[in-house]
């Protein structure tokens, strides 16, 4: 196993980064390891195009805000695929409804279809199971200046020093899962 890898064997998106603490993330609609409900695939795909209930806790004291990406490294791109991030959400929330909305002050980056929306997974046939990273990010600073139409990885990049530790789900998904 690689660096790169879990013991899952997909693809850690967060192992070249800088190595921070970690603390709870739970879900009422998905759980680590296993598939996506229907409700979180893209609505071409069977679903509901709907963004996960998440909440958490445990986070470092000094939290000012937090930021909350989906990202599936498994996609067929050579770059991944990012399904959603939210930046700017205040330190003193700690819960995300399902489908939203999203509290006062967060921006909503585009995602990779350029919506500025929660996008669900839909795996092309044939490209095996894909692996859902579900990511809240506890930042040092309140908030983080930058465009509203830069992308998730922009944004990943300008928020790199202040993330002070990273609650993380990993859910799974494939062809046909919201059948």
């Amino acid at each position: 196993m690689t660096q790169h890898q879990t013991s899952h064997g997909d693809i850690n998106p967060y192992a070249g980064m800088r190595q921070v603490p970690s603390f709870t993330l739970t879900s009422t609609d998905i759980q680590n390891g296993e598939p996506l409900p229907a409700e979180l695939y893209a609505e071409y795909a069977g679903g509901r195009n709907r963004s996960p209930q998440l909440s958490w806790s445990g986070f470092p004291e000094d939290t000012q805000s937090f930021a909350v990406t989906c990202f599936d490294p498994d996609a067929p791109t050579g770059s991944g695929f990012w399904h959603w991030a939210v930046l700017n959400i205040p330190g003193n929330v700690t819960e995300l409804p399902a489908g939203g909305p999203m509290p006062q002050g967060a921006i909503t980056m585009p995602n990779e279809k350029r919506d500025p929306a929660f996008t669900g997974a839909a795996p092309p046939e044939g490209t095996g199971v894909h692996h859902y990273w579900f990511v809240v990010h506890a930042l040092n600073v309140p908030h983080i200046e930058i465009d509203p139409q830069a992308t998730p990885a922009v944004m990943g990049f300008m928020m790199r020093d202040a993330v002070l530790a990273r609650a993380i789900i990993v859910a799974t998904g494939e062809f046909g899962g919201a059948a």
